[in-house]
């Protein structure tokens, strides 16, 4: 049993997805040696009922120069963070002088639109090739770790912050210790720290297993949040349901006196005891389902490829690696994954080694059927992929069981 890393409580584990490699580490076809592994084993803590990863990974090896993600490659997501840009704007950064600080910027999507307004701003990001990518849009990148070190130097250079925000990005920090201390040294006295990041609720409902990866080191609920802000000095005083990424939970937290929390936070907290989400047999039965679906996939994809059938995947997600390297999935049932990523094209997946192609692969000719990784951009896919279907492909989707479309 481990010890979580929130309130040193103790951690039991209740999902083991096996030996698994750096989610966004894509080898190149020859160059598989050295590939780094780790075991991806989930736990819940009995006492402030924060689920986590059992073993780190160095962020140094997750977090590098050539971190090939970029969030503005989806249509919807830029369209979500323009709107939560504009959303801040109207709200949070309306004072004298507002200043925002966004943790894990990326390539810039959502402090863009911030920029534009004329709003003081900093991104920080550890990844050097995605800042620059956010510098050439006029965002002004700090490349780093956010951790407290960086949030004293940002106060003494830049002043305190009206708004701290991050998006999928606290999830990946396992040392929240160090952010708290950062957020309390930087944010204004009424200042705020906004967060989104996928719901366990969301993800125990949908079995959608392959959000647990290297990266994502906690996965948060309501209840679970609570407990860790205040443990911190801090106060869960917002929250908000978005259905990005298959199904998200934006916190709103503040100094502990500092804001009036919201009706939308008891009406959570309610709905997750209702649910007994924090039930260690709520998280057993998870388990179950998360491999009962692993079977049924592998026995798709196998009877597939008895019959003749060419199966493509589609989107070289990060997630993509959970549910190649559990489900034993390779070269020998799936053909190659396409991806508009060209930092990922004409490589191998992790740890699974399947090649990935780029886009006008798919249609040269359309496979028979296309496993869709990428799931949680679905509909955006479809839309885009209308032909595939008209020339008789079918999708394959895992989440939340497996069918086809």
């Amino acid at each position: 049993m481990s010890t979580c890393r929130i309130c040193e409580g103790p951690v039991k584990e209740f999902l083991d997805l096996g030996r698994q490699p750096l989610s966004d580490a894509f080898p190149e076809p020859g160059g598989t040696e050295g590939e780094f592994f780790f075991r991806l084993a989930v736990g819940l803590c009995a006492s402030c009922t924060m689920v986590q990863l059992v073993e780190e990974v160095p962020r140094e090896k997750m977090f590098r120069e050539d971190y090939p993600y970029h969030s503005s490659g989806s249509s919807v997501m830029r369209a979500h963070f323009e709107a939560t840009a504009r959303r801040f704007l109207e709200t949070e950064l309306t004072g004298p002088d507002p200043f925002v600080v966004e943790i894990g910027c990326n390539d810039g999507v959502m402090l863009r639109t911030v920029s534009d307004a004329g709003v003081r701003h900093l991104g920080v990001d550890p990844s050097a090739g995605v800042a620059e990518v956010a510098r050439e849009k006029g965002v002004r990148v700090r490349t780093a770790f956010f951790e407290e070190a960086t949030a004293l130097d940002i106060a003494a250079t830049e002043g305190r912050a009206d708004l701290v925000y991050a998006a999928n990005t606290l999830c990946h920090i396992p040392y929240l210790d160090s952010i708290f201390r950062g957020l309390d040294a930087l944010l204004k006295p009424d200042g705020v720290f906004v967060f989104e990041d996928p719901y366990l609720g969301e993800i125990v409902d949908r079995t959608s297993f392959d959000q647990i990866y290297d990266e994502h080191f906690y996965f948060f609920t309501a209840r679970s949040v609570q407990a860790m802000a205040r443990g911190f000095g801090f106060e869960l005083v917002d929250v908000e349901r978005l259905p990005v990424h298959g199904g998200e939970v934006r916190y709103t937290v503040a100094r502990r006196g500092a804001r009036t929390p919201s009706d939308a936070v008891d009406a959570l907290l309610v709905e997750e005891e209702t649910r007994r989400l924090a039930d260690p047999a709520t998280l057993d039965r998870f388990a179950d389902a998360v491999a009962r679906t692993r079977d049924e996939l592998v026995a798709l994809l196998e009877r597939l490829r008895d019959e003749g059938r060419r199966v493509v995947a589609y989107g070289a997600t990060a997630k993509s690696a959970t549910v190649a390297n559990y489900c034993g999935l390779g070269p020998d049932l799936i053909a190659y994954v396409t991806d508009t990523t060209p930092a990922k094209q004409n490589r191998l997946t992790p740890g699974s080694h399947i090649p990935v192609r780029d886009p006008e692969a798919f249609s040269a000719p359309y496979p028979d059927y296309a496993l869709l990784f990428a799931w949680n951009h679905a509909e955006e896919i479809m839309a885009k992929e209308e032909d595939f279907r008209a020339a008789g492909g079918r999708w394959i989707l895992y989440v939340p069981d497996v069918h086809l479309v």
